[in-house]
């Protein structure tokens, strides 16, 4: 697939993901997010709808998390903004290279991705951030198409557990016990783990910046 086509499938796709009404509780919920704003983001339009992945086409890594969060993503229409998460998302990544700027703050602010793709196992932000296994099993074809498009990934970084489950049932790999930076091997592509970098992750101690530096890190050396 030429860069012009994939392009081409990638926008396509995008629109389908937008316009997705397959989990009646999920689509409920986004847009009572919408409607009822949190107080701090009251004077703010919020996106209200599924977000679709975002970054470099060609890119060799694919980072896949959760899903968006309530008042993050589905608030600027972009995964990984606008939340204490996406601040560490951009500042690790652009420490490596993977990213122009180290904030990503809104969807029109100019963060641009070199050599990385970033998605999600759930593309609607889900009550109390816990998917049903069905609207997992809905949202999974999403995956798979985007898979198709990026013909250049070698390495999956897994964002929490239902991401890392959710890479191993794209890739047709049985998933081992979960755990932050661990790396597994496999015929053409390497699947990379961590924590997520939720508030509950990183306001605990359970996932220090140590521990995520490291992981992309290790990420930079595996797609040079």
């Amino acid at each position: 697939m030429t860069n012009k086509s994939s392009l081409k499938s990638i926008v396509s796709l995008n629109k389908k993901i937008a316009g997705c009404k397959k989990c009646p509780r999920l689509s409920v919920y986004i847009k009572e997010v919408a409607k009822n704003k949190v107080r701090r983001f009251k004077d703010q339009k919020y996106y209200g709808r599924p977000l679709s992945g975002f970054g470099d086409i060609n890119a060799q890594l694919l980072i896949v998390g959760l899903a968006p969060a309530a008042h993050g993503g589905t608030r600027t229409g972009r995964m990984f903004t606008g939340d204490s998460s996406g601040d560490w998302l951009a500042k690790v990544m652009h420490k490596q290279g993977f990213a122009s700027i180290p904030t990503s703050q809104t969807i029109d602010d100019g963060l641009i991705l070199h050599n990385a793709y970033i998605t999600a196992a759930v593309r609607c932000a889900p009550p109390q951030n816990k998917p049903t296994r069905e609207e997992m099993n809905t949202c999974f074809n999403f995956l798979q198409q985007e898979k198709e498009i990026l013909k250049n990934v070698t390495v999956i970084l897994c964002l929490g557990k239902i991401g890392y489950d959710a890479a191993c049932k794209l890739y047709g790999v049985k998933p081992e016990k979960f755990g932050h930076n661990k790396l597994f091997t496999y015929d053409g592509f390497k699947i990379l783990t961590s924590y997520h970098p939720s508030k509950q992750n990183t306001q605990t101690g359970r996932l220090s910046w140590t521990q995520w530096s490291a992981v992309f890190a290790k990420a930079k050396k595996l797609t040079k």
